[in-house]
């Protein structure tokens, strides 16, 4: 295959921490290379560097044997390389069409006595959807499309730039089993045009069902590049990590106590009903489905965050309405959500005001803050789930994704909860962050404390829960023990209705 894009060499430093040293990449067309690394490895600072965001300190990058040094990113894009980001960047109001071309209105319709062709633009928009196989009308406002339909619009937005390189970062985090695979389905359809894709991700299962070649950093250095086919997870991840981690998910130690919560016929119309379940201390349930089966709102009800048209919730055996999240704490519950940058932190803040945000009562005195209480308090917990920090007072915005989910882990257990439901809690975490979190709800079960798991990846269903209740569109369908719970079984009951 022919080679599209050549780095030799390249470097970055911040302030005296380097973040890329001498790192190495040759990608072909028609290739899907992973770029695979902990939280931190330079993974986002390379992207930068190719994307024109940043200048490095040394190296060189070739695009089809010319080099790409000192060019923005509108030079970036017209050159070929484009990116599909994490966060969907659209804007809402404006139509499919009008969003692909944003910018470039006039370069590709330009009508009479210079008024932007709408029609034309529509015309160009539908033939890229088509193209794509996508069933979206190019007249639909944005705000109209699911999570993924946005996701295959900055495709289309990518190849109406006539991309060669196409930057793919964490593409499947907020899609679907059946959404991934029509994402999949496109990837070899570019990979045919001879479409170069770098697939940035922290799901195993996916890079390797979709990448040819996989490199590897770590700490800013290269560390090496193999073909898919040669490597095994094993393998793979001690190459990122530095060292093997033989078994992801730690044995627990944990024993079951008695009843911490009750759910009993718990209803909230469109979302769930009739769900029914306890959870005890010492014990991890793991709530299973497929997207949309009601998980995130039956525990945003149970936190007071929604309220339940019917039904019931005890507490340690004492029939209670939890009306607000206030409420929730106050009784002992903590809650981390799946969307930790829109409400597990405030990233304005530092890592020890989130931390101390929930719990500032108990830091408190005559209405002041005492400030020492507070400092020792978030000190002690940044060493206790070793937080990657410069220190107490570094805004929370600045550190991993893997730290950050350590800070709103935080902030909840400073709460002194008795039960804690984690939503998603190692979503976008690299695979060292997700081993520390896996031994850390371990942990938390067997201090006594009764843990509600909420995952979409079933690895960690199986591996960490005790118990495993199966939501199936807003119902549940199973309620398994360890023994009986396998992928195959939490798939049939998930997709029962």
């Amino acid at each position: 295959m022919r080679e599209l894009l050549q780095v030799s060499g390249l470097s970055k430093s911040f302030g005296g921490v380097r973040a890329l040293d001498r790192v190495r990449f040759t990608l072909r067309a028609g290739e899907v290379h992973a770029l695979m690394g902990e939280n931190g490895a330079g993974k986002s600072t390379f992207m930068k560097i190719l994307m024109g965001l940043l200048t490095p300190d040394a190296g060189e990058v070739l695009l089809e044997g010319q080099p790409l040094r000192g060019q923005n990113v509108h030079e970036v894009l017209r050159r070929g390389i484009a990116m599909i980001h994490q966060e969907i960047l659209a804007v809402p109001e404006l139509t499919v069409a009008q969003n692909m071309f944003l910018g470039r209105e006039k370069d590709v319709a330009a009508g009479r006595w210079g008024w932007v062709n709408d029609r034309k633009i529509n015309q160009l928009a539908a033939q890229l959807l088509d193209q794509l196989g996508l069933d979206l009308a190019p007249t639909t406002p944005m705000k109209y499309l699911s999570v993924a339909q946005m996701q295959m619009v900055e495709i289309a937005k990518a190849l109406s730039n006539h991309a060669k390189v196409l930057i793919m970062d964490e593409p499947t985090s907020a899609l679907s089993d059946r959404e991934v695979g029509t994402l999949f389905r496109i990837i070899q359809d570019l990979k045919r045009q001879g479409v170069a894709i770098i697939y940035i991700s922290h799901k195993m299962d996916e890079i390797f069902a979709i990448a040819d070649t996989i490199t590897v950093l770590r700490d800013g250095t290269y560390i090496g590049t193999r073909p898919a086919a040669e490597l095994d997870q094993s393998t793979l991840i001690a190459m990122m990590v530095g060292r093997e981690i033989n078994d992801l998910f730690p044995a627990s130690t944990a024993h079951r106590g008695e009843e911490v919560l009750a759910v009993r016929n718990l209803t909230r119309a469109g979302y769930f009903t009739d769900v029914s379940f306890e959870v005890h201390r010492g014990e991890v349930l793991g709530l299973a489905g497929l997207m949309g089966a009601g998980r995130t709102e039956l525990a945003r009800a149970i936190f007071g965050l929604d309220r339940a048209d019917s039904g019931e919730i005890y507490l340690k055996g004492q029939r209670v309405l939890i009306s607000s999240p206030r409420e929730a704490i106050r009784r002992g519950i903590g809650y981390v959500s799946e969307d930790r940058k829109a409400l597990g932190f405030v990233p304005g803040l530092s890592v020890q005001q989130n931390l101390t945000l929930a719990s500032l009562r108990s830091h408190q005195k005559g209405g002041l803050i005492r400030e020492q209480s507070e400092r020792t308090a978030a000190a002690a917990m940044i060493t206790n789930l070793r937080i990657k920090a410069s220190g107490p007072d570094q805004p929370v915005t600045y550190l991993s994704g893997g730290n950050q989910q350590k800070v709103v882990l935080g902030k909840v257990l400073l709460t002194s909860p008795e039960l804690i439901m984690l939503d998603e809690p190692t979503r976008g975490v690299d695979i060292g962050a997700k081993f520390e979190i896996y031994k850390l709800i371990n942990q938390l079960a067997a201090s006594g404390l009764a843990v509600i798991l909420i995952s979409s990846e079933l690895p960690e269903i199986l591996g960490l829960s005790d118990r495993v209740l199966v939501l199936s569109k807003g119902r549940p369908t199973a309620l398994l023990s360890k023994a009986e719970a396998t992928q195959e079984t939490i798939m049939q009951y998930a997709m029962q209705h």
